[in-house]
C-alpha cells in the first residue's frame, strides 16, 4: 500500500520509517546469505544480488496500488520481495524446490507470482512491459506498470523501440533505470556516450534524474510519477543513480576494493535510514529479520524437490 506522506523525513509517521526499513533489512539480509550459501552449494543455476540498491525498490513499490503490475529484470530478488513475495518461497525457488514461487523451475531470474514479471533477457522486458500497460489502458482501469532495468540495457536497440511505442500509445508505465553504473564488469563511461535522461527525452518521456540512496526521498520522487502515470495515462521515466555493493553475479567484481568500500561508507541506504529509527525499533527489526530469513532457509532446504 502506498505510505501517505511525501514531503519530507519529518512528516512520515515513526511506524511507516520503520516499515521502510525493516523492508530494506529483509532484502539486505536474504541476499547476504545467497552469497554466502552459494559457495555452498545451497542454490542451483546463478544469481544476482541487489546489496546497496534497496531503497529503490522499497522507496518506489511502497507505492503501489493492488492492482499495479511489476517487471523486474535478472536483478529481481529486491523488486519480488519490496512488492510482497515470500521469502521462503523465493529461498525454494533458487534451490530448485517444489514450494518455490515457480515450482522450482524458474529459478533467480524468471519469477511470476500475483502481479510480479521478471526475466533475464537483457533489455527484453521493456517491450513486454509496454505490451501489458497498453493492454491495461485498454481495459479502461486505473492499473499502470513498473518496469524495472539497468544501465546495461542501455545498450540495447529493442528497449528504444519500447520507448518509442509507450510514447506513442500513451502506456501507462513507469521506467525505472537502476544506474549502478557498471554493466557487468564495463564501467558506464566506457560504453555509454551521450545523456542518459535525453534517451528518454528523445521521445518524449518526461525522466526525472536522482543521485541518492535516501530511501524517503526516492519514495517521493517515485510517488509523483506515478502519480503522473496514472493522471494522464502517459509514461514516464525515473533514473536513480545507485551503487550495488557485490559483483554482478556471484564474484565477477573487477572494482578496486577501496572503491568498494567507500561507497559502502558514504551509500548505504540502510545508514542513511537507520538514523531515523530509535535504537529500541532498530534493534527489534533486526532480530526480527534474522529469525524470519534462519526460519524460511531452513524450512527451504527442507523442503522437496519437483517429482518430475
Amino acid at each position: 500500500m502506498p505510505i501517505s506522506k511525501q514531503n519530507g523525513p519529518d512528516l512520515y509517521p515513526n511506524g511507516e520509517m520503520v516499515n521502510l526499513y525493516r523492508s530494506m533489512l529483509r532484502i539486505r539480509r536474504f541476499e547476504e546469505t545467497v552469497l554466502e550459501e552459494f559457495s555452498r552449494g545451497r542454490f542451483f543455476g546463478t544469481t544476482h544480488t541487489y546489496t546497496g540498491q534497496e531503497a529503490n525498490a522499497v522507496g518506489v513499490l511502497s507505492n503501489l496500488n493492488s492492482d499495479d503490475i511489476v517487471v523486474s529484470n535478472h536483478r529481481s530478488h529486491g523488486h519480488f520481495l519490496a512488492y510482497g513475495g515470500n521469502m521462503h518461497s523465493l529461498f525454494a525457488e533458487l534451490m530448485g524446490k517444489i514450494s518455490g514461487v515457480c515450482g522450482g523451475r524458474g529459478g533467480s531470474q524468471h519469477l511470476q507470482w500475483q502481479n510480479f514479471y521478471s526475466n533475464g533477457v537483457l533489455g527484453g522486458t521493456a517491450p513486454i512491459a509496454t505490451g501489458m500497460a497498453l493492454a491495461e489502458k485498454y481495459k479502461g482501469n486505473d492499473v499502470i506498470v513498473i518496469a524495472f532495468f539497468g544501465d546495461g540495457a542501455l545498450g540495447e536497440g529493442v528497449l528504444y523501440e519500447a520507448l518509442n511505442l509507450a510514447s506513442l500509445w500513451a502506456a501507462p508505465i513507469l521506467f525505472i533505470l537502476e544506474n549502478n553504473r557498471i554493466a557487468q564488469t564495463t564501467p558506464i563511461d566506457l560504453n555509454l556516450a551521450g545523456d542518459v535522461a535525453s534517451r528518454f527525452t528523445a521521445f518524449g518521456i518526461h525522466a526525472k534524474q536522482m543521485d541518492t540512496s535516501d530511501v524517503v526521498v526516492i519514495h517521493s520522487a517515485a510517488n509523483q510519477a506515478l502519480a503522473e502515470v496514472r493522471k494522464n495515462a502517459s509514461p514516464q521515466a525515473l533514473i536513480l543513480n545507485t551503487n550495488r555493493f557485490g559483483p554482478h553475479s556471484k564474484g565477477d567484481d573487477t572494482r578496486p576494493k577501496d572503491e568498494i568500500l567507500k561507497i559502502m561508507e558514504t551509500r548505504d541506504p540502510l545508514v542513511i535510514h537507520a538514523k531515523r529509527i530509535n535504537s529500541d525499533d532498530k534493534d527489534n527489526i533486526e532480530e526480527e529479520v534474522y529469525n524470519e530469513i534462519a526460519q524460511a532457509f531452513q524450512n527451504a532446504i527442507s523442503d522437496p524437490y519437483p517429482s518430475d
